[in-house]
């Protein structure tokens, strides 16, 4: 965070953030920071070493973790909309018993939480001078685990992405993605890193195309990173964006048609398609040329300094796949987490390099192939493989050929359990507006592309946006949920 006090010193009156159309100048984010900490120093810490910050989206509360920060606090950053039970369970694993909430137009909400100090047992929070940050993952399967974001691992992260994107004071990042989500380390905290200036899209309102388009052209943002969702949303009715320079894609699969379609909104921009998740932070990049692309993308190569290592089930067991295949990737980055704070997960997670060398692997639990000129492609999660009819079916494969009908605008594919074949797939599909496309139709489709068992043996038609989860991603486990529940889609 030094760097962001030197451009406080420097350029006082450049803008540091945009929100609700206001402009917050590098001099007005430290007045807030300042009486943050004033706050948080009257608030009588003794021996608390941990601070829990929910990810409400406002200069407030970035201007509170870097007031923490700058004390040697360690903070946890959970979602605004966690569950009361679920977000006292962090508290107690982070060993926090303070929540601080920042007030609009500047202070602190301190709050007691009053929680089971028996839930921190075997949950070890890292020294102030290892980790000031601690993320947490979607959740998606019960209580979010917590990632502690390594002090140098993040510095290694900034000074890659800075160089890697060109980033520098007339950098305007479009931040789309919640704070607590691993995507902000590089469009809020590596761009004021860089001195540039974030604009903050309103939580409340980032499915609204109008807003989200005005909020980007009136701004110029030169850099564009987020999910399919966001560049869909973006490119919707032929937007044109000549300011951005910059273009991530992150997070889920892109569609070819919403390539083409972000290649058009955005004439002036270089395109990468990142891929990492919050234990590694970005491992792969892969530079995609308008003129000259193959789809699907791959994920790309190993950024610099990282090492990717494919395991398959071998005769003998687990062994390292050498050369062209498809297996289990593992990958050790220079900006990966120290470790879970819950101890007992590392061991199941984080590994010994499996050739017999000293660096500790993270199992991403992603297949991933490797082809034979050493492209890397993802083919799924080992969680989204099942059994149809007794053959090994990867959802995320179907999901791929049904969005590349020209027809179809997104679609997520989920098992169900079923008497006769043991498990089905069922497609949710959001059609364009205007196309006559059946379920039918689309299951034909699917026939001409897939082997049998893995064409969806039912599909819901929608012209209406699939369910999200926080991070913008399909939401499968709603989809699920609701097929199972017997509420029509």
């Amino acid at each position: 965070m030094r760097a962001i006090s030197r451009h406080i010193q420097e350029q006082p009156d450049s803008t540091a953030l945009v929100t609700a159309g206001q402009r917050v100048t590098y001099a007005d984010l430290d007045r807030l920071t300042r009486r943050a900490a004033a706050e948080l120093d009257g608030a009588g810490f003794g021996s608390v070493r941990s601070l829990c910050v929910p990810a409400h989206k406002s200069p407030e509360t970035i201007a509170l973790l870097l007031a923490a920060w700058r004390q040697g606090i360690n903070t946890l950053v959970p979602s605004p909309g966690l569950g009361a039970a679920a977000l006292s369970t962090l508290i107690a694993q982070a060993h926090g018993p303070l929540s601080a909430t920042a007030v609009p137009g500047g202070g602190v909400t301190l709050t007691r939480e009053e929680s089971d100090p028996a839930l921190a047992d075997g949950f070890s929070v890292p020294a102030p001078e290892e980790s000031l940050l601690t993320l947490t993952t979607s959740g998606s399967t019960g209580v979010p685990k917590l990632v502690p974001v390594r002090i140098d691992a993040f510095d290694r992260f900034g000074d890659w992405a800075t160089e890697k994107f060109g980033l520098d004071g007339g950098t305007r990042s479009l931040s789309f993605s919640p704070l607590n989500f691993d995507l902000a380390l590089l469009d809020v905290w590596t761009v004021l890193h860089a001195g540039g200036t974030v604009v903050l899209a309103d939580a409340g309102a980032s499915g609204n195309v109008g807003y989200l388009r005005g909020l980007a052209q009136s701004n110029e943002v030169t850099l564009v990173q987020g999910v399919p969702l966001l560049h869909r949303l973006l490119a919707a009715g032929g937007a044109r964006y000549p300011a951005v320079r910059t273009v991530v894609f992150t997070g889920e699969a892109v569609s070819e048609q919403e390539l083409r379609d972000a290649f058009a909104a955005c004439p002036a921009a270089r395109f990468h398609n990142v891929f990492g998740c919050t234990e590694t932070n970005d491992s792969f990049i892969h530079d995609i040329d308008p003129g000259a692309y193959t789809h699907p993308l791959p994920i790309g190569a190993p950024i610099e300094g990282t090492d990717a290592v494919l395991l398959v089930e071998g005769a003998d067991g687990t062994e390292v796949l050498q050369g062209p295949g498809t297996g289990e990737l593992l990958v050790h980055t220079p900006f990966q987490t120290c470790g879970y704070l819950e101890e007992a997960r590392n061991a199941q997670t984080f590994m010994p390099d499996p050739r017999g060398g000293g660096a500790m692997f993270y199992r991403t639990g992603d297949l991933v192939h490797r082809d034979a000129e050493g492209r890397y492609f993802l083919q799924g999660r080992t969680d989204f493989q099942v059994k149809v009819r007794g053959v090994r079916t990867n959802t995320l494969e179907v999901e791929t050929v049904l969005g590349a009908h020209p027809d179809v605008v997104e679609a997520a594919v989920v098992a169900l359990p079923c008497p006769e074949a043991g498990t089905r797939l069922h497609a949710e599909v959001v059609r364009r507006d205007g196309a006559s496309l059946s379920s039918l139709g689309l299951r034909t489709y699917a026939a001409k592309h897939l082997p049998r068992h893995a064409v969806p043996s039912s599909v819901g038609l929608a012209c209406i946006p699939l369910p999200k989860t926080p991070t913008g991603k399909p939401d499968r486990n709603s989809i699920k949920n609701t097929q199972l529940n017997g509420v029509a889609s």
